[in-house]
């Protein structure tokens, strides 16, 4: 199976073209990236430049695969994303649950409601309880008394879903399913033992920092926050009265998070921003160090107060892996670590077959995700199996359903 995965960034649009297998041996069969100046914190700064460079990507990655791209599964940024939590619970009087249990329970629940000014982008069975006992997968089987089912559902923009839709109808390219781009980041880099055992994955990209949370194989919750490796780069440019292009050099040549006594003493020649030509000055790299290191801590703390705001901090999740760009601006994983108070690595994109070097940094996770992402795993089955066999409405096909057997 060709899964096709496209991710449009704040600097550069990327797309994978990868021969799945079954999922089984995948194998990157072309990978182009390029960068763009068209994009700014997720939103179209020229829609028709930008739209001409997603064409001319696409081509490139069909030529270079020698394949036909006619759908593609497509990264979608969150903007006002909200997580939302609810449970249904029925009694069963000790009864063997089964599927018609599990659709009375689904039936009392709020999962067909929508979300005003918002687009569901996931909204799925989180986690089962049986008795009081939580499980991760079906209970089926299974003699309770009762049963209660926890549901995720993550809604987005719906502007922003309209637009990301809108330019790929213009092109004739269908989308197969838009994926939150925290979870294509995280699918990117985490292992089967990160998805199971708990994970938080947070990717600092460009002009936005994402995280997505998992536990026992499951999104349990993801979102994202407009402050990114763009925002250090702006601050040392006015700190220091540079040029971007000069402030972004400092950064990835000299910054870092976490100062040594030794930093007072390594001076830098920085040029200024001036009408006359050539003129630079000198700075330590304490100086500079202490420019970055602030909005470095901004950025995490807020990433850990959403976690608070959901109780996850509770959770004592201890496996946190940092990847895009930002995540290797030195000294940083240490830092998370004492605001995360867990165990931290930086993570790549997968060792997959044909991946070529150049693309094997954490700026590319998201985008080797988009086409590891198993869209069955973030459904309901059952409402799926009734929405494939009837041409109505999802809502009303299983509602039919209910007043026929319940």
């Amino acid at each position: 199976m060709i899964k096709v995965g496209i991710d449009i960034g704040n600097s550069k649009i990327s797309c994978v073209v990868c021969d799945l297998k079954d999922n089984i041996n995948p194998k990157i069969l072309s990978f182009v990236s390029i960068p763009t100046s068209n994009v700014n914190k997720s939103l179209f700064k020229n829609y028709e430049s930008l739209k001409k460079e997603v064409i001319n990507l696409i081509e490139k990655a069909a030529k270079e695969s020698q394949t036909d791209i006619k759908s593609v599964f497509l990264n979608l940024p969150l903007i006002s994303a909200s997580s939302d939590y609810y449970s249904s619970e029925i009694f069963l009087d000790n009864e063997k649950i089964d599927e018609l249990h599990l659709k009375k329970a689904l039936n009392k629940s709020s999962y067909f409601e929508e979300i005003e000014n918002k687009e569901i982008i996931m909204n799925y069975i989180s986690s089962y309880q049986i008795d009081g006992n939580i499980i991760p997968s079906s209970p089926n089987g299974n003699y309770a008394n009762q049963l209660v089912l926890n549901f995720y559902k993550l809604s987005n923009d719906k502007n922003i879903v309209k637009t990301y839709s809108n330019l790929f109808k213009e092109i004739n390219i269908h989308i197969a399913k838009l994926i939150p781009t925290p979870i294509s980041s995280a699918l990117g880099t985490l292992n089967k033992d990160d998805l199971d055992l708990g994970s938080i994955s947070i990717d600092l990209g460009h002009s936005n920092t994402s995280i997505a949370l998992f536990e026992n194989n499951k999104l349990i919750f993801c979102d994202s926050i407009n402050i990114g490796s763009k925002n250090i780069t702006n601050d040392i440019a006015r700190g220091i009265s540079t040029t971007l292009e000069s402030a972004e050099r400092l950064k990835t040549l000299y910054g870092s998070v976490i100062s040594f006594p030794s930093d007072e003493f390594e001076i830098i020649e920085v040029p200024l921003v001036s009408s006359e030509k050539n003129q630079f000055k000198q700075i330590n790299r304490s100086s500079l160090n202490s420019i970055i290191k602030p909005r470095v801590e901004e950025t995490l703390e807020i990433v850990w107060q959403k976690l608070k705001q959901y109780n996850f901090h509770k959770k004592k999740i201890k496996n946190l892996i940092l990847t895009g760009g930002g995540s290797q601006l030195e000294g940083i994983s240490d830092y998370a670590q004492i605001i995360f108070d867990s165990n931290v690595r930086l993570g790549k994109p997968s060792d997959i077959i044909g991946l070529d070097r150049r693309f094997r940094g954490p700026e590319f996770s998201q985008t080797i995700g988009s086409v590891l992402f198993k869209e069955e795993e973030y459904e309901v089955g059952f409402v799926k199996k009734a929405q494939k066999q009837g041409k109505k409405s999802l809502k009303n096909e299983f509602f039919d359903w209910l007043d026929k057997y319940i």
